[in-house]
């Protein structure tokens, strides 16, 4: 949640994003770190299935960082994300524990779903995740099923359900934003449109160029914002969730930014030039964000390297958890999956 400390600097409150100016400066840091942590914890599940300890296959967003960690700045426990196949920053920005996250993708008994939902499937209903989910477009309707409990219930609560361009060309899609905007649940629609369905790009899989555009066909609004710029994506949060809280209804937010690795660990990427892939990385969100706080006097150089230094640590320390962490047993196998 936002704090109660308002953001200052030397520019003037004035020249702020509008996320800076309710977020102090320490929140903002808590953030950057998230960033951070994200990237490495990707980047050591990497590391750790080259080395054939996590087995499978799992689909990386590297470079999508600004979008989860900005989207989850208002949310509080009791608010609901459903995440989708690329859902590990979803995880972490909602507040999930990176050595848990690696206990499952190495599918120890101390994992959140005891290893038994790998990669694509974790949940973690203490902090409001419903569950990351293998299916496209799956996640939808769960979001619009949880925000119609919240309104039943009459709680100020949200539900957000994140999705990728890919989803917004599925049935569920248009069901669920259909029935959202009828009964003006509090859901938010975050499409991450990452410019590929699998190896399709969105230019020839859609009829308009923007995802946001078909917000209007449900009377709802549709925002498009840089998706590897924090301040925009956390800003577009802010007045969604609250409209969403103020019973107004749903707003369809889409973040325009890019996976700078395949679309899972098999892609072989043909369908990508390297200019494009460069093009992007020289866009990185959690090197613009630095830039941005540190130009708004918000950070310091030494506070960065101390911050990227203790996500470092933090995901080291996760990895040895991971490896340490007990094997389910054998005997427990249908345990936590079917009922009797």
């Amino acid at each position: 949640m936002p704090d109660a400390a308002v953001a200052t600097s030397a520019t003037g409150l004035a020249n702020l994003p509008k996320a800076f100016q309710v977020y102090g400066p320490e929140a903002l840091k808590t953030a950057l770190k998230k960033m951070h942590l994200i990237r490495r914890f990707e980047e050591g599940a990497e590391e750790q299935y080259m080395r054939g300890l996590i087995h499978g296959t799992m689909h990386l967003s590297i470079g999508q960082e600004a979008s989860a960690v900005g989207i989850c700045m208002p949310l509080g426990d009791a608010d609901y994300i459903t995440s989708t196949h690329r859902g590990h920053g979803h995880c972490i920005a909602k507040g999930a524990d990176p050595k848990n996250m690696f206990a499952e993708f190495f599918g120890k008994e101390t994992g959140y779903c005891r290893g038994r939902g790998g990669s694509m499937h974790i949940a973690d209903v203490e902090k409001g995740n419903l569950g990351a989910n293998g299916i496209v477009g799956g996640g939808l309707p769960i979001a619009v099923g949880a925000a119609l409990a919240i309104k039943q219930q009459g709680r100020k609560d949200v539900a957000i359900s994140f999705f990728g361009d890919g989803a917004s060309n599925e049935g569920s899609f248009h069901e669920s934003l259909n029935m959202a905007a009828i009964w003006k649940l509090p859901v938010v629609f975050v499409c991450e449109n990452n410019k590929y369905g699998m190896s399709t790009s969105t230019e020839r899989s859609m009829a308009v160029p923007n995802v946001a555009d078909r917000a209007v066909a449900y009377n709802i609004p549709g925002v498009i914002v840089d998706g590897n710029r924090f301040s925009e994506v956390a800003s577009a949060a802010l007045d969604a969730i609250e409209r969403a809280r103020a019973g107004l209804g749903p707003t369809l937010i889409e973040c325009k930014t890019y996976r700078t690795r395949g679309h899972s660990r098999s892609d072989r990427n043909r369908y990508r030039t390297k200019e494009e892939i460069e093009a992007w990385k020289a866009k990185d969100p959690i090197q613009q964000f630095e830039a941005e706080l540190t130009e708004h006097g918000l950070i310091t150089a030494e506070e960065i390297a101390a911050i990227r230094a203790a996500a470092e640590a933090e995901i080291a320390a996760a990895v040895e958890f991971a490896i340490a962490s007990p094997a389910p047993n054998a005997a427990d196998l249908v345990r936590d999956v079917y009922t009797v």
